[in-house]
């Protein structure tokens, strides 16, 4: 069983190649969590948001997770997080045509 943890908060930029530049070094960290399948990064820059959809391949890293990125934007000086958590229904998913692996 696969889940789905998205996060998003309020962002005022960087945007496009200049967030990729801010945020290449925490990608590579993110990229060694314990449990991530993979994260789509996600930004807005017409609303001024940014944050990720991550999947996990278990609920304890996911949650782990979670404490830790909002601990770590909180110390940014981030504000009005969001989260929520999902159970992927991965038979429904295959059919339109998600990439769980």
């Amino acid at each position: 069983m696969k889940y789905l943890l998205q996060i998003d908060f309020p962002y005022s930029g960087p945007f496009g190649h200049e967030f990729f530049a801010a945020m290449k070094e925490l990608a590579a960290d993110i990229a060694n969590e314990r449990g991530l399948v993979y994260k789509l990064w996600t930004e807005n820059k017409d609303t001024q948001e940014a944050g990720g959809i991550y999947v996990f391949d278990n609920l304890d890293d996911a949650d782990r997770y979670l404490a830790k990125h909002t601990e770590r934007l909180e110390s940014f000086g981030f504000t009005g997080i969001k989260s929520k958590v999902f159970v992927i229904n991965e038979a429904l998913s295959a059919i339109t045509k998600a990439s769980l692996y």
